[in-house]
Parts: C-alpha cells; structure tokens; sequence
C-alpha cells in the first residue's frame, strides 16, 4: 500500500480514536436531552428513557428532576428511586441541591439530573450543575440530563441578540462535546405556545408575561433552528469520525488552523465565542491570542481580561500570551509561528482609516492569511486607536505633577528671559518634558509638552503675553518644539513602560531558575518540598502546604513537615478531593470555594503525586502572569518529586535484584552441599540392604527407614534446585515428540512404590497424537502432582490419571477421590513455599511450584480445582506442537 493511499489509515487517527475509546471505558456515559426552550419535553422523554433503562435492569436513581408541577410528569417518577436532596443553609433560607456525595456513595448505573446549566448554592461542593455531573461521570456513573440551547457558552450571545435576553448561566462547550449522545427534543412553536395557554409550561400568569416577551413566534423558531442546526453539525462530525475509524476515504479534518486575538474589551467575550462557532464548524484548532504591552491595565480592565482568557480556556482555546508594542506584529508572529490560516479580530468603532488602524495594518501585513472582522455590540475594541496615539490611562495626580512641574519651570526661568534669550530657554523646557517621562506616564509627558509650547509662546516668545508670532522662524521653531518634544516624551515614557515590563519578565525568570536551581540540587522528597515551600513564599509571598502521594498511589493522612500552614479536616478533604479529580479547587475557584487555601494538583505518569495548597494573605487571587509563573512553578515542583519517588523507586529495585541474587547463590550452594552427604547415605543403605538378610528383620527395618528418609531428602533437595533453575532462567526445554501414553506409564513405574496403597486408573485416548515437549521435565511434573496427591489427599484411595486433545492443546489432569483443598487455598497452592493450614509435617510447598514453572516453560498452563463428587483435580493443558511430517515407505 502506497503512502499517497487514500484508504490508507492515519496512524495519528487511530491513536487518538484508541485514547478516545479508553477514556470512554474510565468515565461514565452523557446522554443530553436538548431542547430551543423550557416546555418542549426534556423532563418528559428523559424520565421515558430512564424506565426503559430500568426495565432492563439497569439501577435508575433520580438525582435532581424538577418537574414544574406538571401532573403527566411527575408520574413518570413513581417507581423510581428518588434521592433525597441535601439542604444548604443561606442567608436564613433552606435551598435544595443535589446530593453527590450519597450519588458517589451508592454508585447506581444511571443517574438523572435535569437542569444541566443551573448555578447551585452558596456553600455546595461545586458553583456549577454540570461540574456535579462532570465529577459523577468521573466515577464510571451513566447520566442523563437536559439542557436548553440558550445555555450553551458559544451561542449565549446569539440568543441575547434574538431575544434580548441576557442568558446568565451558561455552561462550557466542552460539556456537550464530551456527551455520547445528544437526543434533540423538538416541538413546533406553535405547539409549544399552545401549551403555554393551556398553563402546562407555567402558571396562567407567568405563562402570558412569558408569551409576550420569550416565548414570541420568531424567537422560538431562531431557538429551534439554532438547536436543529447544532445537532446537525454534531452528527456531521460524528459521521466523520466513523468513516474515518472505517477508513472508508472520508472528508478528513481541515487544515485549517484559527487565530482570534483578545484584549481586556468587554466585545472580546463575543469575539471568543465567535471563534469557537468558527472552529467547531470548520472541525480546525484554535488559538486565543493575547499580546501583553508595556501600559498597565487598570484593575477593571485586569479583571475583564483574566475572565476572558478563562472563558476561552472554558470554550477549547488554546491560550498564548506574547509581550509586544505593536500588536500587529504580535498578533502576525504568532500566527506565523503557530501556522495559523485564518485570524478574526473585533471590529474597531468609528471611521475606519486604512493603514491607520490595527485592522488596517493587519489586513495589509498578513499576506496569504485570512482576516475576519466580527463587529460588536458594546464599546470600541481596546487597542483600535490609530497607532500613533498613546492610551491615556494614567490618573488625575499625573496630570497635575505634569502641569505643576511645567509651569514651575517656566516660572523660574522667566526672571532669566533676557540674559538666557528664548531660544535657549526653550532648551531648558525641552529638557524638563524629557526627564517628565522617567516618572510620569505618555498621556501626562503629552501635556507637560503641550503646556510648555505655550508657555514658551506666550511668556519669552516676542511679542510675549500674546499668542502671536512675529518671525516665520519662530513659528517653525515653535511647531518644530512640540513635535520634538511630544515625540521625545512620549518615546522615552514607552521605553520606560517596556523598561518596567522587561524587569518584570527578568524577576520572573529569575524566580523560576532559582527554583529550578534549588530542585536540581535537592537529594530527597524532603528537600524538594523545601525548596518548594521556601520559593513560593519568596516569589508570591504565599504561605505553603505540600501532600504527598503515598507508594501505594495513596494521599499521605498528614501533611509534610516542611509546609508552612497547617491544614484541619475540612482544609485535607478539599486537598484529597483535588488529589482524586487532578483538578483545583478550593479559594478562587468554582469548586468548594470556601475552603481558606486553593489546592493545586501535581500529576505524575502513573498516578498523582500530590497536592499543593496556596494560602494567599490578600483577597485577590493571583494576577494572570503570577497564574502563568505559578503554573510553571508547579510544572518544576511535580517533575522533582517525579525524579526522586523513581530515583527512591530505583533504590529499592537494586536492593532486591540484590537480595535476590544472594538469595539464589545461596540457595543454589546449599542445595549442592545438600545432595553430597545424601548421595552417601543412599548409597550407605543400598550397601545395607544386601545384607539385611543376614542380619535379620530388625536391621531390614532400619535399612528402609534409611532409604525413606534419603529420598525424602534427595526428593527435597531436587526441589530445591529445580526451583534456583527457573527463578535463574537457567531452565532449558529440550523439546521431542513425545507419547503422553508412555510418559504416563513411566511416571507411574517409577511411584510404584510410593504408590503401593492406591488404585490407579489411567485413561489415555487412543486418538491423542504425540505432543512436542520436554519428557523428562513433565515426568518430574506429574511426580510432583502424583506425590502431592499421596501426601496431602486426606482419605483418599485412588488417583486417576486421564489425557486426550481439545483443539490445539493436550488435556492432561490428576486427580483424588479425597476431602479436596480448602476453597480459600485453591488459589494459593501454586505459590511458592505454600502449604496448607493443616498440611502434615514434612515438605517445602515448593513441588506444585515448580509444576507450574515446567508447564509455563511449554506455554501451558496448569489450574487446580475440586471435583463435585468429592477430591482435588489438576488439569495441565499443554500445546500439541507441530505435527511431524508423515513418511510412507514405498
């Protein structure tokens, strides 16, 4: 198969579809009921499809339903399980949520939750409805639940322009996309609004108020049409999905890649959930740009941007930030870097100026990239002023240093005017609006220019106390004056911003490659968490606690001794929840946000690490770049304690290869010693027995007493030695065709005497053919089996040895008519060293042990199990091997 094969399967593809299907055996299944609006019925078909979930056995329990009062609804509930809601305490009122920790607790197979979008109350686990449902499909748990396409983040302002109706509670995206299956509950409007009059959607009065606002005609069928369509991309999607996992040569994913630059603007929410419209219907990735500037943002401004970075993280977004002046070569390089096809930027508000604007410079730098401009419906996008002007951002105080030292100055060179002359006062001026800069903002130096042009005009410029200018000269001087120093304050205020910006980025990556340093040269857990705790509070000025992972993937019930703060019960189950989920919560966030610290995950490759717990003496949170600084703190912190839990691992690894390598050596000398004065003794009683006759019956009893206890012992030793052969891999099989009818048959002539006091019946089939295998190594297994079978078969009187094919594979089994093995030690006996809890004196528990080595060294495998009528059976099913060629003889 070529490589230019259009059938031919994309390795990529298939990795990511394998991921998707393992990831899809870890969580549970999200079924969505979705509908345009409330009233359509996904209450209803939801309840429907829960008892028909449970006439198929399958537990149902009622997580959170609401049912509005609607009679037909509120009987589809009977029969079913259910839960209690659990009761929050707020401002003096009793509110009613769901109950995750009972869901967690009794874990049904399905659970229904209606109301996906809604906000919980103040003091619940989660802010959010859907991260209850995202934490219970974690813990393998099915869930169906509804939703309204109004409350889906990417259309919610759609709907606000449809409807003019600002929808607060929306929810990600990425919930949606993670469902397995979206049903669209659809009902006409006109229907729809029959059942609004009729009082089945809300009360009578509610019901009329509704009809005259919402629930209008054209409202419902733009809601309709945007949830039909939305299905309909997602089936498109999932059609691909499956031609592609059939490599049936289907439209593969675009190449397309998107760019959406974002700002501090309040029309970059809008912006963002455009590009996610954009992406998910072009199936291509994108990015949210955001290019930092020297100008600091004021408080209000911060905050706006860090919503609306966190909303583009919410909606899929990759989020970038790079530092630059200019935002055009920002916004370009990144774009170029990342291989970006398509940038969409906000419309700027007013006259648009080509090549004046950042849109203007964008469309004309981009060369083969796509630009599209997405208008908006609030204030003017931040940072569309022609590129020429300053942002005025600075404080009133500025303003009037600027004006104070401006006026001063001119006050105190006036008294010089004549001896100085003009000209060279203006220096003096120019001199006061350069050095403005290296304390005060542009906006001000722009004034402090202004004000000094005409200071300088009308106090020393002939004629003074006038604005009139007598020399053409003067008038370009004067002209020339402001430009310069306008430009030169302003120039010299931006060097001083990125000036600050620079050292800003230095003590950041300072802070980082102190930590980095301290982590490198830490020997243990111990000094690693250290140098965590002591760098957190040096760089954040935050107080520190560290849990760590226990060896067996368990959290530590303590917290380490180097944390700075000390957690209580309540503190260790935010950070135990965190350590589970590998997600953060606690303060600042939406999950248990009254807890006193926020809880940060450090993930590993098997399991999590641990957790790390920020305490934060002020009320804000982190700004963006300490989140972003934090975050590869964080990123340092786990691939240290990474390093030395497998440096701890490797430790322990050498010292038992070790161990067992001194235990083998040992093992394998003391067996050779063993077998030297046995080999004597043996050969002490065979030189006895020939002359037992002469010394009567009471020398031929001691003589086999002899004997006995030498073979015991030999017996033991070889044991002994057949198991340092296989735990050393010295065990080599020499394979011939073998018949199973004479390995039987010499195995038994060689126990003739052990078994003296048994009825053996042996029964081989005749059509069993030879079998490819080491003969002596599965006559030493079937004397184990045979002898542990006389030895331990309590009441036992007869063995039976039986063997005949099954396929492939030879069926050979062993078994007792005694009392058989304790249930609980069936599945110890291959153990080594094992022996039953009233096995009789003598023996090792190593025969049945090396049993399975010799049989797993064919490719068997050998169980055990009791009989129905009484005694223990072991069944060895070994490959028949290749089959020898046939030769005639002619």
């Amino acid at each position: 198969m070529t490589s230019g094969d259009p059938y031919r399967p994309d390795p990529d593809h298939l990795l990511d579809s394998l991921r998707r299907d393992e990831e899809r055996g870890r969580h549970g299944r999200l079924k969505v009921f979705l509908g345009m609006c409330a009233g359509v019925g996904k209450t209803y078909d939801m309840l429907m499809a829960a008892r028909e979930a449970q006439a198929k056995g399958i537990t149902v329990l009622v997580g959170y339903v609401e049912t509005h009062g609607r009679r037909e609804t509120e009987a589809l509930l009977d029969g079913l399980d259910i839960l209690p809601r659990k009761v929050i305490e707020y401002r003096e009122r009793a509110l009613e949520e769901m109950d995750v920790d009972e869901i967690l607790r009794r874990r049904p197979g399905l659970v229904l939750v209606d109301e996906l979008a809604h906000t919980n109350a103040p003091g619940s686990r989660h802010m959010r409805r859907h991260q209850d449902v995202t934490e219970i499909l974690d813990a393998g748990i099915d869930v169906y639940t509804t939703l309204n396409i109004q409350h889906l983040e990417s259309r919610a302002d759609t709907v606000a322009q449809i409807t003019g109706v600002v929808i607060r509670e929306t929810i990600p995206d990425s919930v949606l996309e993670r469902a397995d299956a979206v049903e669209i509950v659809d009902l006409p409007p006109e229907e729809l609004l029959k059942r609004l009059a009729e009082g089945k959607v809300y009360a009578p009065e509610r019901s009329r108020e509704a009809m005259r606002h919402f629930f209008r005609t054209s409202n419902l069928t733009a809601l309709r049409e945007m949830a039909l369509r939305l299905v309909a991309e997602r089936v498109d999607h999932q059609l691909q999905d499956l031609m592609k996992d059939r490599h049936a040569g289907g439209t593969v994913k675009s190449g397309q890649r998107i760019l959406v630059g974002i700002s501090s603007s309040p029309n970059s929410a809008r912006l963002i959930r455009w590009a996610r419209r954009t992406a998910y219907a072009m199936d291509a990735p994108w990015i949210a740009v955001y290019v930092e500037r020297s100008r600091p943002l004021t408080a209000e401004a911060r905050e706006r941007l860090e919503s609306n970075i966190k909303l583009a993280r919410e909606l899929g977004a990759e989020v970038v930030t790079t530092a630059d002046e200019d935002l055009v070569e920002g916004l370009l390089r990144i774009a170029h870097d990342r291989r970006v096809t398509q940038i969409l930027i906000g419309k700027p508000a007013g006259t648009f100026h080509p090549g004046g604007t950042i849109l203007g410079r964008l469309i004309k730098q981009s060369g083969d990239l796509d630009i599209y401009v997405v208008g908006g419906s609030g204030p003017a996008q931040a940072g569309t002023s022609p590129v020429w002007l300053p942002e005025v951002r600075s404080g009133i105080k500025q303003y009037l240093i600027a004006a104070a030292v401006t006026i001063a100055t001119a006050m105190a060179l006036y008294p010089l005017r004549d001896m100085l002359g003009y000209q060279s006062i203006s220096l003096f001026l120019l001199l006061t609006v350069v050095l403005l800069p290296l304390a005060l903002d542009a906006g001000p130096v722009l004034l402090a220019a202004a004000l000094s042009a005409v200071l300088w005009n009308y106090f020393f410029i002939p004629p003074t106390f006038t604005f009139a200018i007598g020399l053409l000269q003067d008038v370009l001087m004067l002209g020339l004056y402001f430009c310069v120093a306008a430009v030169t304050g302003v120039l010299t205020a931006r060097i001083r911003a990125r000036e600050k910006a620079v050292r800003l980025r230095e003590r950041h990556a300072t802070a980082l490659f102190s930590l980095t340093k301290e982590l490198s040269v830490a020997r243990s857990q111990d000094e690693v968490a250290r140098a965590a705790v002591e760098s957190i509070r040096h760089t954040f000025g935050a107080e520190t606690v560290v849990l760590l992972s226990q060896a067996d993937g368990d959290i530590f019930t303590e917290a380490h001794p180097a944390s700075s703060f000390a957690v209580d019960q309540k503190e260790f189950g935010v950070a135990a929840w965190v350590y589970w989920n590998e997600r953060k919560a606690g303060r600042f966030t939406d999950t248990l946000p009254s807890s006193g610290a926020t809880y940060h995950p450090l993930s590993g490759p098997r399991y999590p690490l641990g957790v790390i717990g920020v305490h934060i003496p002020t009320k804000e949170p982190f700004t963006f770049d300490q989140d972003a600084l934090f975050q590869a703190f964080l990123g340092q912190i786990a691939s240290a304690f990474e390093r030395e839990q497998l440096h701890d691992l490797t430790r322990k690894t050498l010292v038992v290869a070790e161990s067992e390598r001194l235990y083998r050596t040992l093992f394998d000398t003391l067996s050779h010693e063993f077998r030297t004065p046995v080999a004597a003794i043996m050969g002490a009683a065979d030189q006895l027995d020939q002359r037992a006759v002469l010394g009567g019956p009471r020398l031929a009893e001691i003589v086999e007493e002899i004997r006995e206890g030498a073979d015991r012992l030999n017996t033991l030793v070889q044991n002994l030695l057949d198991m340092t052969r296989l735990e050393s891999g010295l065990l080599k099989i020499r394979t011939s065709w073998c018949d199973v009818s004479d390995l039987v048959g010499t195995t038994v002539r060689k126990l003739d005497e052990v078994l003296r006091h048994f009825d053996i019946h042996i029964a081989v089939s005749g059509s069993l053919p030879l079998i490819q295998a080491d003969q002596g190594l599965l006559e030493q297994a079937l004397v184990n089996i045979i002898r542990n079978a006389v030895v331990h078969a309590e009441g036992a009187t007869a063995i039976t040895i039986e063997a005949h094919a099954e396929g492939s594979d030879c069926l050979l089994t062993v078994s007792d008519n005694g009392k058989g093995i304790p249930p609980v030690e069936v599945d110890r006996v291959f153990q080594k060293f094992f022996r039953g809890k009233d096995t009789r004196a003598g023996g090792t528990g190593l025969g049945l042990s090396i049993v399975q080595g010799i049989v797993l060294a064919h490719g068997g495998t050998v169980t055990c199990a009791n009989r129905a009528d009484g005694g223990a059976q072991f069944t060895l099913r070994l490959p028949l091997g290749t089959p020898p060629p046939t030769v005639q003889l002619t």
